[in-house]
Formats: structure tokens, C-alpha cells, sequence
């Protein structure tokens, strides 16, 4: 039994043409067939600078309406919220044989990949401009460092390739999202980068990809277009594979959770704008707000035995990417083959000595608002919370707090513990590449109301690195 592929075009996605496999069953050898038409890809460059921008902005701020409310009410559930029997039985009317009442987008309409709203197309905006900057660190990696750069850090040619291939992958998704958004889709823009050694590159692009594949996952079911959702889904479950990918280069336990946590698009925003220098004239803007960074200097440093000793090993606020330059001999694990102390890449990593644990002191600093950030130096952070008084772990399906104590003469000090807590039995909640921020009060947060923090959050979010 063999498939015959048929490329037929269907419905167009904001102009452009989309086409679409459709699999015909057929009981013979026979050979693939598909039409002539492949679909274009979107223009790339692979030789753009990576340098600051050090021009002047012609506007600043924040993408923004002519009206603006005061703020999102917290209210209770809908009163149909919780009506549902939820006993097994079916309580509605069946509309086809097989088919169970309810589900959106089931009703036989046709699809439209399209954004349906303004909080559609930012958000969509924002996974494209997400999906560029991976697109060119990937190639970056590959051309800053050399052969024998790799080879070094204990990866082959074939582990080259998958480089490469990741970033072929991100031409796809780029492509995808740009036929959604349609002609006013953000382009290509150039880029800086912090690290200087092939590890540092490793722990920058799993971070980066950590934030793009959580920044997704909190939109994702928010989204008026639930055709465009479906499609987001199938590129950000690649995404997730790519984030697993970098953390087994780093010889760190591919998947520690047992959930990955969804932030919001504010988050992602201020981790990604930082590292972007300038866009082309006429770019896009976006609406999310840039949080002011926040720093942690006692960050664990994956490429230490004991990550959890490091202090001022990061290049960068935001991402906390680590500064591996000092880290040798026989402190640095990357030069052990020893079980349990060892950090070459691997498929997986059992490390003696936890990065983090319960408990452990996490020294914090943030800057205050009203920096010049991201493309052209023309976005601003601000922040609209009070007085820093928690931080806030986010993680997993948990939003845990613990208290702030401040510290120096700048309010832009702190420091706090390390909570002791787990998802569900034996799962402990912080653990992986995780999100912290300093807020000015606990409110009770879940997965899917996260962006509710935002008007709490004085600085942040910041990458912790747990496990």
C-alpha cells in the first residue's frame, strides 16, 4: 500500500496562495505524485551584520490605539462555566453519525487562515518576528564559530546539519506566517548576539527558543482564528523539538517537566526585543509592552559540575545567558566524561549536583523603566505595578510567589529563596529553563489567564535556569 500525494491549491491566505496535501489511499507501487507548483519561500539574509544600533529612532513607544481602557476587570467564571455534567454520557445532539455535539470550527464551514481580530495579528505578528531571529541565529552559530569550534564542544558534522536543518525549518514557519498576515507582515530585521563561544551559543539558542515556544503557547488558545491557531500548533510543536535539541547539546537533561508553561506575549517580547538592532523602514510595529530587564548573578552555569556555585557567569539581563570563559579545568563539566558530572552533549544527562534546588538564594537586580530598547532603539520599557514586594516562578501550570527582600541603596536590588513545591507528586515545579519576575503583589494566576500578571510585573521576566 503506498499514498499518492495530490498538491491541489485551496483557500488563499491573506492574498497569497496556500496549497494543501491531500493523501488518496491507493492499493499499488506506485510512485508520489505531485504537482509542479511548490510554494515560494519568504526572501532571507544570511549576510547581515550583527552589530548594536546606534542611530536615532524616528518614533518610539509601543504600537497603541486611539482609545485605551483602563485595564482588563477580574471577574468570575461564566455562568455556563461549569454546567457541563462532565459524566460521560452525550447530552447533545449528534450532527453526523460519529460525531459528538460541540467544538468550534466544526460546523462544516470552510477555513480561513487568516487574522480575525487586532489580537490575532500581534500575536501572530510577534511569532514572526519570534521565527526571524531564530531563523538567523541558527545561521550565525554555524558561521561565527568553526569546525574545530564544534568539535570542541563535542558535536560532529552530522550534528552541523541538524543546525542547519533547524533553520530550514524556520524559513517554513516564517513563510507560513507571513501568508497569514499578508502584506504588512514583518520582515527580516538585523540582529546582536551575546555569546562568544560555541557553549554560550548552545545556552542562548535554547533560550531563546524557550521563550519563543512558551510565548506561543500562551496565545495559542486565545486566538479569534482558530484555523490560524491550528496551523501555529503544527509549527510551534517543531519549535519545542528545536528547544529539546539545544539542551541536549548542552548536556542537560532534555525534558525535566512534566508541562511546559505558556507566558505572556509581553514576556516574550521583552526577551526578544533586546537582541534585535534594526528593522526595515516601514516595519510592523507591535503593541506589547517591554518590561524593564531583570538580572540574576548568581544564575547556575550549566557548564560548571556544580552550576549552582557560579556567580556573575551571564552576559545578558533577560535571558541570563551563560559566561562559560572562565569556567575550567576541573570545574567545568564539559571537560569530565565521568557519569553524573558530565555536561557533553548526549541524549541525556543525570547530573550529580542539581543546578538549583529548594531553598537556594537568588540574587536579583532590575533596571528602571524608560530604557531604549529592541528595533532602532524605539520601543520603551515601562511597567505599571507599585513597589516590588514578590517574585513570581512561573512555571510549569504553577504561579508560585515568594517574598522579595531589597537590598542596596537603589531599590533595584534583592534578593529571595528558592520555593519548595511540586505540580503534582513527585513532579517538582522548578525545574528547566523557567521564568521569574519581581511583582508588587501575589494575585492568584493560572495557565490560562496569564496574562493577568502583567499589571503586577515592576521587572522581568528573567530566565532562570533550574535544570
Amino acid at each position: 500500500m503506498t499514498w499518492i500525494i495530490y498538491y491541489l491549491p485551496v483557500l488563499t491566505l491573506a492574498g497569497l496562495p496556500v496549497v494543501t496535501a491531500v493523501p488518496r489511499r491507493v492499493m499499488a507501487q506506485a510512485t508520489p505524485v505531485a504537482s509542479s507548483y511548490v510554494p515560494p519561500v519568504v526572501n532571507i539574509s544570511s549576510s547581515a551584520i550583527h552589530t548594536p544600533f546606534n542611530g536615532t529612532p524616528t518614533v518610539t513607544g509601543a504600537l497603541n490605539a486611539s482609545s485605551i481602557g483602563t485595564g482588563i476587570p477580574t471577574l468570575g467564571a461564566l455562568p455556563a462555566a461549569t454546567t457541563y455534567p462532565s459524566d460521560g454520557r452525550l447530552h447533545q445532539p449528534e450532527p453526523a453519525p460519529y460525531v459528538p455535539g460541540g467544538g468550534l470550527g466544526t460546523g462544516g464551514n470552510a477555513p480561513v487562515y487568516n487574522a480575525k481580530s487586532d489580537f490575532d495579528y500581534q500575536s501572530m505578528a510577534l511569532g514572526l518576528y519570534q521565527e526571524y531571529i531564530e531563523l538567523d541565529l541558527f545561521h550565525d552559530g554555524l558561521a561565527r564559530f568553526s569546525v574545530e569550534d564544534f568539535k570542541a564542544a563535542g558535536l560532529t558534522a552530522e550534528d552541523r546539519f541538524l543546525i542547519q536543518f533547524m533553520a530550514e525549518q524556520e524559513v517554513g514557519h516564517a513563510t507560513m506566517l507571513t501568508n497569514i498576515l499578508g502584506a504588512k507582515a514583518p520582515r527580516q530585521c538585523s540582529y546582536n548576539y551575546p555569546y562568544t563561544t560555541v557553549p554560550e551559543f548552545f545556552d542562548f539558542c535554547q533560550k531563546v527558543t524557550r521563550f519563543g515556544e512558551s510565548g506561543v503557547y500562551g496565545f495559542l488558545p486565545h486566538l479569534d482564528s482558530r484555523e490560524a491557531a491550528n496551523l501555529l500548533t503544527l509549527a510551534i510543536t517543531t519549535e519545542a523539538r528545536q528547544q529539546m535539541i539545544f539542551r541536549q547539546f548542552q548536556g542537560l537533561f532534555p525534558m525535566p517537566v512534566w508541562f511546559e508553561v505558556g507566558i505572556p506575549q509581553s514576556w516574550a517580547w521583552t526577551l526578544l526585543a533586546p537582541y534585535i538592532s534594526s528593522c526595515p523602514e516601514g516595519q510592523t510595529r507591535l503593541a506589547w509592552q517591554n518590561f524593564p530587564a531583570l538580572s540574576i548573578p548568581n544564575q547556575p552555569n550549566p557548564t560548571r559540575i556544580n552550576g549552582g556555585a557560579a556567580t556573575n557567569e551571564t552576559l545578558t539581563g533577560g535571558t541570563n545567558v551563560l559566561n562559560n570563559t572562565g569556567v575550567g579545568g576541573s570545574q567545568s563539566c564539559l571537560a569530565s566524561t565521568a557519569v553524573g558530572s558530565s555536561c557533553q552533549p548526549g541524549i541525556t544527562r543525570n547530573r550529580t549536583n542539581p543546578l538549583s534546588y529548594p531553598g537556594r538564594e537568588i540574587q536579583l537586580s532590575w533596571e528602571a523603566p524608560g530604557k531604549p530598547v529592541g528595533p532602532n532603539n524605539s520601543y520603551l520599557t515601562s511597567t505599571m505595578a507599585g513597589a516590588p514586594r514578590y517574585v513570581a516562578w512561573v512555571t510549569q501550570l504553577n504561579v508560585t510567589y515568594t517574598r522579595l527582600t531589597l537590598s542596596g541603596t537603589t531599590g533595584l536590588q534583592g534578593k529571595t529563596a528558592q520555593p519548595n513545591l511540586e505540580t503534582y507528586a513527585g513532579d517538582p515545579a522548578i525545574n528547566g529553563t523557567m521564568f521569574i519576575a519581581i511583582t508588587d503583589s501575589n494575585p492568584t494566576i493560572t495557565p490560562f489567564n496569564i496574562t493577568m500578571i502583567n499589571e503586577h510585573v515592576v521587572a522581568g521576566p528573567a530566565l532562570y535556569q533550574a535544570g
